[in-house]
This record gives structure tokens, C-alpha cells and sequence, in this order.
């Protein structure tokens, strides 16, 4: 049996990264499946626990990544986020390939685990343009957005480092650039 692969999409916040992630496992869900996160941020409007994410405490996310149990995990903006070691796993057993949206530490520490992961990273065309969209999300503060930006700087520096990179000046252009590349990879 073929294992699968796994695809990882990784960008700056604002960048538009899981926009094209969704966009992504909805055209190619024959192919593709989605890993659901392990967090301890608050479920936002809207979000179902399992669906969107493992929503858990702090306690129990330092129970889970002292076990063992995830193939990376980070701490974002305050909140730790972890991908399911053994869930992953299970999908590429099965001959499935899986799609990560996670962060470039993250990536890194994927990487290092299965080095026939494909990364891909998605940013815009400039800084100026990343601010404009945080800031137009209407959404965060302006320490928040700061905060951001001083993340995104030190994650551009390692866009180098990627299979592939995906520069989101048009949502359409893209997702056609990232369609391209990840038939291109499973040989679709």
C-alpha cells in the first residue's frame, strides 16, 4: 500500500494562509485530509470541539505533551497548539494524505520528524499589505497587530527554507499557484 504524504502550509498571520487551507481540503477532499488540532485558546463563535479543534485545559495539554502525544507543538500568541502524533500517523498508514496549517516553528519540528514532508509557505506581497489586512480585520489591538508583525518579520526569514512559496496578492492567483503545486506533489 502507498503511505501518503504530508503538506504543510505554514505563513505570517494575515497572510491568508488557512483561507487557502480551507479552500484547499474543500476541492481536493478525496485526497487531502485535514489534522484537528489540540489548543488551549477559548472556542471562538461557531467552532465545535473536535471538529475545528481539541479544545483542552493548560493542565491537560502539558499532560499530553509530557506523554508523548504530539508529533509538534507550539506555544502562539499565548496558547499552545499541537498536532495529534498518532492521528497523523493513522492517516498515512492508511494511504491518505494529510494537510497541516501550522506555524513555521512548528513546520520546522515536523520536518525534523518526517523529512518527505512537503512546506509550503504563503505570504503577501509586502509588509505594508500584512498590516493593512490585520489591521482591517477589525479584530485585534494595535499591540496585537504590533505583536504580529514582529512575528511575521522573523517568519519571512524563513520562507527560504520552504518547498514552495505562495504569494497571496489576489485570493484567486493564489489558490491557483497552490492548486498547481500540490497536484504537482501527490501527482494528481
Amino acid at each position: 500500500m502507498k503511505k501518503g504524504k504530508i503538506i504543510i502550509i505554514s505563513g505570517p498571520s494575515g497572510s491568508g494562509k488557512t483561507t487557502l487551507y480551507k479552500k484547499l481540503l474543500a476541492k481536493y477532499k478525496d485526497r487531502l485530509v485535514r489534522s484537528v488540532s489540540v489548543t488551549t485558546r477559548p472556542k471562538r463563535f461557531g467552532e465545535k470541539h473536535g471538529r475545528d479543534y481539541f479544545f483542552v485545559s493548560p493542565n491537560m495539554f502539558e499532560h499530553k505533551r509530557k506523554s508523548g502525544h504530539f508529533l509538534e507543538w507550539e506555544k502562539v500568541f499565548d496558547n499552545f497548539y499541537g498536532t495529534p502524533k498518532k492521528h497523523v500517523r493513522d492517516i498515512l498508514i492508511n494511504g491518505k494524505n494529510v494537510l497541516l496549517c501550522i506555524d513555521v516553528k512548528g513546520a520546522k519540528a515536523v520536518l525534523g520528524r518526517i523529512p518527505r514532508a512537503v512546506r509550503i509557505f504563503v505570504k503577501t506581497p509586502s509588509l505594508a499589505i500584512l498590516e493593512k489586512r490585520l489591521k482591517g480585520r477589525g479584530s485585534e489591538t494595535k499591540g496585537v497587530v504590533k505583536m504580529r508583525l514582529d512575528t511575521a518579520r522573523k517568519e519571512l526569514k524563513e520562507a527560504k527554507n520552504y518547498d514552495h512559496i505562495i504569494v497571496n496578492d489576489h485570493l484567486t492567483h493564489a489558490f491557483k499557484q497552490l492548486k498547481e503545486v500540490v497536484s504537482s506533489e501527490l501527482e494528481i
